[in-house]
């Protein structure tokens, strides 16, 4: 029994585990960037927009299925000014955007390391 409590240590403790990237850094001291996959605009950001946020929040889109017409992800700018927002709605425990779903959780863990560790 005595494993398993430091098998749950030690995976809660990984920095590069998805879970462990919300965590507050003031508790441990420890960065959870520091470990992470390293993602950019150009090697990830850019393409996950494109495939899962610009079909409704693209400014020349016809189709917004109610996206605020405010709200545009047409520059890495415009992304990383709603990152807050973006990271409360598609990653966590219960994503609910995109809403027709979709996104893995290897891309939802990827979005939340390049929004976090930007």
């Amino acid at each position: 029994m005595r494993w398993l409590s430091v098998l749950a240590l030690g995976i809660a403790c990984d920095p590069a585990a998805p879970e462990a990237l919300g965590s507050n850094t003031g508790d441990t001291g420890v960065d959870p960037c520091a470990d992470a996959a390293i993602t950019t605009w150009e090697t990830f950001g850019a393409g996950f927009v494109t495939q899962h946020c610009q079909p409704c929040h693209a400014s020349t889109t016809n189709e917004r299925q109610g996206a605020p017409d405010t709200v545009t992800f047409d520059t890495e700018e415009e992304v990383l000014a709603q990152a807050d927002r973006i990271l409360a709605r598609a990653t966590g425990d219960d994503p609910d955007m995109p809403p027709e779903g979709g996104v893995g959780a290897d891309d939802r863990y990827l979005l939340e390391v390049w929004l976090s560790c930007e």
